[in-house]
This record gives structure tokens, C-alpha cells and sequence, in this order.
């Protein structure tokens, strides 16, 4: 008999946090005292919030991450039904603050985690390539530790899609050392933001927001360049997803936003999801969107579940070439 569920979500998370949530009550004022309506605190990252909302939907996922196999942070994230695949840590995990406002402005410091030599490195990428033998899909998310290279995760898109599908969800000079690989390093997809697609493509950020068409032109060609499908997220125009069959638009429904962290991670999970159910372009491109609109209502980082989403409120349209 043959088993047709997909393979486990592989996750990396190569720079982890606790993230702690701070939801104030008013505005954010510097230099004044606040009294703090909530706080949370989970163990976080971009990869490990896509292995909670694989969890949430039922789907098998592995997350690689560099922790010690007893830490508590391993302990939480295994309680939340997350199988765990620990390499050997550089030092502590840091902490990430947010601050959130009542209107959905968000307020981040994220700490820089510590300091990794080689051979972390290495025992990272190794655990990440065993994971990923059996994988339907590799999510390659968020930041590096502080002296890893710029190379990391382009350096290890060809050996994971020996396997899997892969995903990349980075910013910055990882992402800008991706883009300088391509086509030989090209992921299945790539998720950037609105200011992630200005800087590797030379384009103005505020005019790529402002105007999908012309996002979705820069979006091309990067796809013109090896990169499977590239989904762009546009603030409160929705996000665009291009491939080579065409590109298309979603917007979101009306959000009352109570918080934009891991509404990013949210949306990108959304497109494997729909993926995975075999779902055609448009149709994968609503679900993302669903999910992040679901988790922008959500605090903190919470990650939505599938009762949270409905994709059937958003709007999608094709689009055309400038």
C-alpha cells in the first residue's frame, strides 16, 4: 500500500530567538515610562513559525536549528508537535523584543545571536541535507548568525534540491548573495518583501508597492533567471506571486491588524500549503495571502489555524507586462 502524504516541511532556522511580545496599551512614546498591557514569550524564528503552522494544518515537519538537544527552547517547540533536528549552537539563543501598538504598529529589536565558526556551520548544513532526504519542501528563513558568510543559503540550494522544492525567505546580503548565484543557486521560490525586490532588482521600492505591475515586471526577472516562482508581498496591497506561466495579484480582504509579526512566515507557509494540495497558481497565491491577513489580525506571533483562514475572501487578478 502506498503512502501518498507529501514529505515533511524541512525547516532551517539558522538563527533561532525567544521571541518576547510586549502589546502596550497606547502609543509608543520614547523616552516616556509605559505600563505594558500584555506580554508573550515562544520559541521563534522564521523557520521554526513555518513548522508551527505546518503543525496547525496537520502536515509533518522537521526543524533544523542550532540548539542544545535538552534546551528548553527544543522542549517547547517538541511539546507544540514539532520534531526537532538540534546541530551544536555557538552559544546562546538571543532574545527578540517586540513591541506592539493598538493600531498595529509594530516596533522590533532583534539581538544578533552569537558568533559561529566553520564548523558550526558545517554541522548545520550537514543536519539540514540529512532532513531534507525525504522532504517535499526546504525552507531556507530569516537572518545568519553573526560571521557566517554571505553564501550560506545559496551554497546550499544545489545538494537540497537533490531532494526537495526549496524556499528562501531572506534579506539583505544572503539575499543579495543568492541573486549573484543565480541561476545556479535559483530556489523553487523566493519570498521577498517590497523593499527585498527593490535591492536585488534596482528598483525603487515605494514606486514597486505602489504599483503591482511594475512589481510583478521586477519579479520577472528573477524568474527570467532560474528562480522558479518568486511571491512578493506588498503591505496592504496583498502580495503577487509570478512564475513562468504568468503573474497574478491578490488582495487581501479588509484586517483589522493587531500585529505584523510572522504574518510574512504565515504567508509564505500559505503557498506550500497550496502547493502541497496541488492547487494552481492563483489559487496557491490566495492561500498565502489568507494566511497572512489571518495572522496580521493575530497577536504577537501567533501563527493562524486553518479555521483562521479563508482564502475564498480574497481577490485575485491576472497581470499583464507593463
Amino acid at each position: 500500500m502506498t503512502d501518498d502524504r507529501p514529505g515533511p516541511i524541512v525547516t532551517l532556522t539558522a538563527n533561532p530567538s525567544h521571541d518576547r511580545t510586549v502589546s502596550l496599551p497606547g502609543r509608543l512614546e520614547r523616552g516616556a515610562v509605559h505600563r505594558v498591557a500584555s506580554t508573550t514569550s515562544q520559541a521563534g524564528g522564521k523557520g521554526v513559525n513555518i513548522s508551527r503552522a505546518a503543525v496547525s494544518a496537520g502536515l509533518a515537519t522537521l526543524a533544523v536549528l542550532p540548539a542544545e538537544p535538552h534546551d528548553p527552547f527544543v522542549h517547547e517547540l517538541e511539546a507544540a508537535g514539532i520534531e526537532c533536528r538540534p546541530a551544536p549552537p555557538a552559544g546562546e539563543i538571543r532574545v527578540n523584543l517586540t513591541l506592539t501598538e493598538p493600531d498595529g504598529t509594530t516596533t522590533k529589536l532583534n539581538s544578533p545571536g552569537a558568533a559561529v565558526s566553520a564548523e558550526h556551520l558545517d554541522a548545520l548544513a550537514s543536519r539540514l541535507v540529512e532532513a531534507a532526504r525525504d522532504g517535499s519542501w526546504v525552507v531556507l528563513a530569516g537572518s545568519l548568525p553573526p560571521a557566517a558568510p554571505a553564501t550560506f543559503y545559496a551554497e546550499l540550494v544545489p545538494a537540497l534540491r537533490a531532494s526537495a522544492k526549496v524556499a528562501i525567505d531572506t534579506s539583505d546580503a544572503p539575499l543579495a548573495a543568492l541573486v549573484a548565484g543565480l541561476p545556479a543557486d535559483a530556489p523553487d521560490l523566493l519570498k521577498p518583501n517590497a523593499e527585498e525586490l527593490a535591492q536585488i532588482t534596482g528598483a525603487d521600492a515605494d514606486a514597486l508597492e505602489a504599483d503591482p505591475v511594475r512589481a510583478a515586471d521586477a519579479a520577472r526577472t528573477l524568474v527570467e533567471r532560474g528562480v522558479g516562482a518568486v511571491l512578493a508581498t506588498l503591505g496592504g496591497k496583498g502580495a503577487l506571486l509570478v512564475t513562468r506561466d504568468g503573474a497574478w495579484l491578490a488582495t487581501p480582504p479588509p484586517t483589522t491588524v493587531v500585529s505584523t509579526v510572522g504574518a510574512g512566515d504565515s504567508s509564505l507557509f500559505g503557498y506550500l500549503l497550496g502547493d502541497l494540495r496541488g492547487l494552481p497558481p492563483a489559487e496557491r497565491l490566495a492561500l498565502a495571502v489568507a494566511y497572512g491577513s489571518a495572522a496580521a489580525g493575530l497577536p504577537g506571533t501567533t501563527i493562524p489555524t486553518p479555521a483562521d483562514v479563508h482564502p475564498e475572501r480574497v481577490s485575485v487578478a491576472a497581470l499583464a507586462h507593463s
